[in-house]
């Protein structure tokens, strides 16, 4: 915080309500009980990147109020840095992911630093250029293989102990570090500095009249959503082992605001579910080929018409609960 600047508000949202308690002890039972009733653990893995690479940009749309069409290019670099690092320079699984995060995060902060600048629909428009940048950078580097991606990607022994080639074990530490991430991400929102995002994207004016430098605020918002997204990435290279154009291309951004609007812009869990919805479609209507592109868009106008506040949040409406 800068000199000068006020102090944070005091809030008592620091401390989890019952309900998310509930919430939380729920998922973490979930996770451990789906590969045992049979459910397919890749997929179980693929949807939790996703939920990740959903809530993440939750963190900044539904939070600070920032509309990104650019958030593909962490998701999708992170993936490369992760894939080339295990794959040339021989990180293990763990040092990889840092780095494929690390690369992200700082992209994150250049790309953050240029758009911010600007708001509303300039805002998205720079954050979609300079995505784009990214995606004919990955298309033309001679490390990124360019339209055939980087493939073979080893998983590698966990600190060089825990092999991860085997699926059930892959899913373990993925669905740890989902859960990690995920705390994290309701930790930052319930918190002080959570409670100045929410004042931003409520009344910017407001708030800037109170003496906080949105800008600043918001420009942390985007670096650790960029970091979260590419977190994500990171960890679909090595359970896919593989990192493609498909993560950097600006669908991928769609995907993001899709999968938050479906689940509940603005909720904890609400993009998860979106998330797990949206891959749950491309995974069970693969046979409808191009058609599933149709089947998501009639969703997605059913849930904007019937449920504005996307499935999870008209949930918590009816249940008067923060979910």
């Amino acid at each position: 915080m800068a000199v000068g600047e006020p102090p944070l508000p005091p809030t008592d949202v620091t401390r989890m309500p019952p309900h998310q308690r509930v919430a939380f002890g729920l998922l973490a039972a979930a996770l451990v009980a789906a590969p045992v009733i049979g459910i397919y653990p890749v997929f179980l893995m693929k949807a939790l990147c996703f939920a990740l690479y959903a809530s993440a940009y939750n963190l900044l749309l539904g939070y600070a109020g920032l509309v990104s069409f650019g958030h593909a290019a962490f998701l999708g670099s992170a993936g490369y840095v992760s894939a080339h690092a295990a794959k040339v320079w021989g990180f293990t699984p763990e040092l990889a992911i840092l780095a494929g995060t690390a690369t992200s995060t700082l992209l994150g902060l250049a790309f953050g630093a240029l758009a911010i600048r600007r708001q509303g629909i300039y805002f998205a428009m720079i954050t979609l250029a300079l995505s784009q940048m990214i995606f004919f950078f990955c298309l033309q580097a001679p490390f990124t293989g360019g339209e055939d991606g980087i493939q073979g990607v080893p998983r590698g022994k966990l600190l060089g102990l825990v092999d991860l080639r085997d699926d059930r074990v892959m899913y373990a530490f993925v669905a740890t570090v989902f859960f990690g991430a995920f705390y994290m991400i309701y930790r930052i929102v319930h918190s002080p500095f959570g409670q100045v995002l929410k004042a931003i994207r409520e009344n910017e004016p407001r708030a800037v009249s109170l003496g906080y430098r949105a800008d600043h605020y918001k420009l942390i918002a985007f670096v650790l959503s960029a970091g979260i997204s590419g977190l994500a990435g990171a960890m679909k290279a090595l359970v896919f082992q593989l990192a493609s154009l498909t993560d950097v291309h600006w669908s991928m951004s769609g995907e993001a605001v899709l999968m938050t609007l479906v689940g509940g812009l603005g909720t904890i869990f609400g993009p998860m579910f979106g998330a797990f919805v949206i891959v749950s479609m491309q995974n069970y209507l693969a046979q409808l080929g191009a058609w599933v592109t149709v089947v998501q868009g009639v969703i997605f106008v059913v849930c904007v018409m019937a449920f504005r506040r996307g499935i999870v949040g008209e949930i918590a409406r009816r249940l008067r609960r923060p979910l």
